[in-house]
């Protein structure tokens, strides 16, 4: 699971979304997944690669996004790292860094906007300051957290944001966001931007919906979504959205309270995102879950499966995300939980594209894997 937030572990809106409340437990047939290819796809196999963010251009170019440069899950070296493929994934360029502070830049969200700008999300973190007195590599350590002066470190936690408007050659200076989330924001067909996410460095750590009504430009505050009786909202994490063919929205979060914990929860709005049902249940254990709607317009969430057998796991919705079909396994094979984060595209030959990163038995640094498949 992802850092800082991985720290913070330890009234419907209308009718509709309140009948829709009892009744998403309920699991379509089962499909099946048919896996075609699964490869590494990170290209330095001596550093640490995290939770990283697949998207499909409209000239076909797939970009993925993930905090590279890294010794293991936390330390000072996260950077923003930035690879592209022109051919469905068989290949992808060497990676390029495109934002380094001067601490840990986490979690990477790509997106390529109707007017065809790319956002890239991530977040800053100290949460490696506890081990550097303890870590054999100390020296090194505190070499990098010494990069700027304590007063000033502070003032580098945030959620941010950079913009591409040439195809991502080059990259604005990094902007706020207000809230985050592992895979950042989505489009709407109204042309708003929407991101759903996390207050993460505010008292309160609240979560809700951020609107941009300028390309990603900027951000503005538009709805908290509420807590299910009994839950801190404090415990809801990494969040993600997307636009049913129908128009309804759905959030998904990863839930850490202890009914439903490591559960995925699901909330909706049938208002534009203005107001939202209370978190529920889909009866999904697996987090945190990246949606994707299909040409046909059924949706698919994409997560990951931290116990045995270790992996990732798909499910799809053909009634606009008010019942999920059992899972489809589209991994099995990881050596722990540490894994996951997938994110997932629709290819021109309708075979599905998902990476995720995972902390292979094989090299002590976790790497990208990609595996192309289908569904019967």
């Amino acid at each position: 699971m992802n850092h800082s937030r991985r720290r913070f572990l330890k009234t419907g809106t209308t009718a509709g979304i309140a009948g829709s409340l009892g009744f998403n437990l309920n699991l379509q047939a089962s499909p099946t997944a048919k896996i075609l290819d699964t490869r590494i796809i990170s290209q330095l196999p001596n550093r640490y690669h995290g939770w990283p963010t697949l998207t499909r251009c409209k000239n076909g170019q797939l970009i993925v996004v993930c905090s590279g440069g890294r010794d293991q899950h936390v330390c000072p070296f996260g950077r923003i790292d930035f690879q592209r493929s022109n051919d469905n994934g068989d290949s992808w360029t060497y990676p390029r860094t495109i934002l380094d502070g001067p601490i840990d830049d986490r979690d990477a969200g790509v997106l390529e906007t109707m007017k065809g700008s790319l956002l890239v999300t991530t977040f800053t973190s100290l949460a490696y300051v506890p081990s550097i007195p303890k870590d054999n590599r100390n020296k090194r350590w505190l070499a990098a957290h010494n990069r700027i002066p304590e007063a000033q470190r502070k003032a580098e936690l945030g959620q941010w944001m950079i913009r591409s408007t040439d195809g991502g050659i080059t990259w604005s200076k990094r902007y706020p966001t207000i809230v985050n989330s592992p895979h950042g924001p989505t489009q709407l067909s109204d042309g708003r931007l929407l991101y759903a996410g996390k207050k993460l460095w505010s008292e309160g750590k609240e979560i809700g919906i951020c609107e941009s009504h300028d390309d990603g430009k900027s951000w503005q505050w538009l709805s908290a979504i509420p807590t299910r009786e009994g839950d801190r909202h404090q415990d809801y994490h990494e969040l993600n959205t997307i636009e049913a063919a129908n128009g309804r929205l759905l959030v998904h979060i990863r839930n850490h309270n202890t009914k439903n914990n490591r559960e995925t929860l699901q909330s909706e709005s049938d208002d534009g995102g203005k107001s939202w049902s209370k978190p529920h249940p889909i009866g999904v254990w697996g987090l945190p879950s990246f949606l994707t709607r299909l040409r046909d317009d059924r949706l698919l969430m994409s997560y990951g499966y931290r116990r045995k057998p270790f992996g990732n796991q798909v499910r799809l919705s053909k009634d606009h995300g008010m019942t999920w079909s059992t899972p489809l396994t589209i991994s099995d094979d990881g050596s722990s939980g540490d894994l996951g984060y997938p994110s997932t595209v629709e290819l021109d030959d309708n075979s599905l594209l998902t990476v995720w990163y995972e902390k292979v038995s094989s090299n002590r640094f976790a790497v990208l894997r990609q595996t192309r498949w289908t569904i019967s």
